[in-house]
């Protein structure tokens, strides 16, 4: 058996271990599963194979409904993520949304070089305009380490912002909570950064971002 076999295979038997370790502890707990879900969080985070929503924050299955693209983006044209935003907002009626950048993110990275990456160009055009917001800021940082950890952070941000421009998110804001935060993972600790921006009604948005949403 190749090397790339015995991998495959081996995810395949977790998966078995992972069953017997659940109806050891629980008989039911399969049946009570498939009844459906109702998750309290949407959680909108990189596609990076290192930072699993479910792992860096001990989440049990059916308590966070996730969404994970290159460098966490909210982006109002990919109809990908407005579905999932508008089906957890909507029809899940999640609490809260959570961005979840994390340092060291090879989108972030990729987008403040000049490198021309082909297809993948049209998405990290979206972190070189959060540069571009905030180019003075992050050119007078003293290294690329620096400049690239704060853009992590600053990209969250927006997209905690592109969030809350949504018409979804306002029409929902007429009948009930629902709370946009702003974190990242490092890796380097295995801790999770609050930064602190909590946005959850159209008041924190400029006018012109504000919907005149009907019930």
């Amino acid at each position: 058996m190749s090397v790339s076999s015995e991998i495959y295979q081996k995810m395949l038997a977790q998966n078995e271990q992972w069953v017997a370790a659940r109806t050891g502890q629980d008989a039911k707990y399969f049946a009570r599963l498939s009844k459906g879900q109702s998750p309290q969080f949407l959680w909108i985070g990189c596609a990076d194979s290192r930072v699993g929503a479910e792992e860096i924050t001990q989440a049990q299955p059916g308590e966070i409904f996730v969404h994970r693209n290159i460098a966490n983006l909210v982006v109002h044209t990919d109809l990908n993520v407005m579905s999932v935003v508008q089906y957890a907002v909507e029809v899940l009626h999640v609490q809260h949304i959570i961005v979840c950048g994390h340092y060291g993110c090879g989108g972030v990275l990729a987008a403040m070089q000049q490198d021309d990456l082909g297809l993948v160009n049209k998405w990290l055009r979206n972190i070189k305009e959060v540069y571009l917001k905030h180019a003075e800021l992050l050119d007078n940082l003293p290294d690329e380490q620096e400049r690239a950890d704060r853009l992590v952070e600053l990209n969250v941000i927006e997209q905690v912002y592109n969030l809350a421009e949504t018409s979804i998110v306002q029409r929902a804001w007429q009948r009930r909570e629902v709370n946009i935060h702003g974190w990242v993972f490092d890796m380097r600790t295995g801790r999770i950064k609050d930064l602190n921006v909590l946005v959850n009604d159209p008041e924190s948005l400029h006018p012109v971002f504000r919907f005149k949403t009907g019930e």
